[in-house]
């Protein structure tokens, strides 16, 4: 299988890099490194094609799908709280650059094109758990340029016949993710604090809740996307199961034989407040199960820091 994954030197795109490779597929790596890490794919690259360029420019988006199979598109300007802050980055390059790749995609006759979509696009809703046929509602410009890569999605689906699929991440987290950003998701950020004896710091009361997935299960998810006969589908990627923050400091804190209580600052505006994926569909329709619990991959996950420390 010859593939491609965008942002390959992130987070998620690094571990489906590591996974593509034991598998003995062929993998090319395209990253402009503006939120990627070369360490992530350092042991790597001998065993890879690596470009280095940005998915909105097309020329690179051409070059980079040429005589490829899958292409894996983890390439995106993450963060919730940066859309608000700066919303027409998060709309040119998670909007423009995915149409971009999609149609140099199209054109170079990929197979099968794997789309890391966002939980964000469901917004706040009463209705627990969060299942693919709901209404989106969604409450940031990260939400809405996710939601807009799915549409992208389905089109090309229905008008050229690619098969398409849509993983909507759940609350990713695990090695490898980066705590020192400005941006960084929660669990790498509590893990670190917890390791330097310092308080965890929440937005919020810390009651909201969050359906955590280990970035194991998101790589399987991937494969099988890459492998399953679906087309235009839109799939939860998650463990189907949601703690609170507060409960998350608490279980790091037993982890961590440490007991060090959070502290708490405003919410932040575009967040949620309770998030619990149905991935009845990630079941059925790609045979995905979440292998690791939430309890697991924070043991490994912190574990993780802790060697690095």
């Amino acid at each position: 299988m010859r593939t491609l994954v965008t942002g390959g030197a992130g987070f998620i795109g690094g571990h489906l890099v590591d996974a593509l490779i034991e598998r003995g597929a062929t993998v090319r790596v395209l990253d402009n490194f503006s939120t990627g890490r070369r360490e992530n794919i350092a042991h790597n690259l001998s065993k890879i094609d690596l470009i280095e360029g940005d998915i909105r420019d097309v020329e690179t988006c051409a070059r980079a799908v040429k005589d490829v199979d899958v292409v894996f598109h983890q390439a995106a300007l993450p963060s919730v709280a940066r859309s608000v802050e700066e919303p027409i980055p998060t709309d040119e390059t998670n909007v423009g650059g995915t149409l971009k790749l999609l149609d140099c995609a199209r054109r170079a006759g990929v197979q099968r094109f794997v789309f890391a979509a966002s939980s964000s696009a469901y917004g706040e809703t009463e209705v627990l758990p969060k299942v693919e046929t709901m209404s989106p509602m969604p409450l940031s410009p990260y939400a809405v340029s996710k939601l807009t890569g799915e549409a992208y999605l389905q089109v090309f689906a229905r008008l050229y016949g690619m098969k398409t699929c849509a993983l909507r991440y759940f609350n990713v987290f695990g090695p490898r993710q980066d705590p020192k950003s400005h941006y960084a998701a929660v669990v790498p950020k509590f893990c670190t604090a917890l390791l330097a004896g310092e308080s965890p710091l929440i937005f919020g009361d810390g009651g909201q809740t969050r359906d955590f997935t280990f970035i194991e299960n998101v790589v399987s998810a991937n494969l099988l996307a890459a492998t399953r006969d679906v087309s235009g589908q839109v799939v939860n990627v998650a463990c189907g199961e949601r703690i609170s923050l507060l409960d998350l400091v608490r279980i790091l804190n037993e982890l961590a034989g440490t007991n060090i209580p959070a502290t708490h600052a405003d919410g932040r505006p575009g967040d949620i407040r309770h998030s619990l994926a149905d991935i009845s569909a990630a079941k059925s329709l790609l045979g995905y199960e979440p292998t690791v619990s939430v309890r697991d991959g924070l043991a490994r996950t912190l574990e993780f820091y802790r060697r690095r420390k």
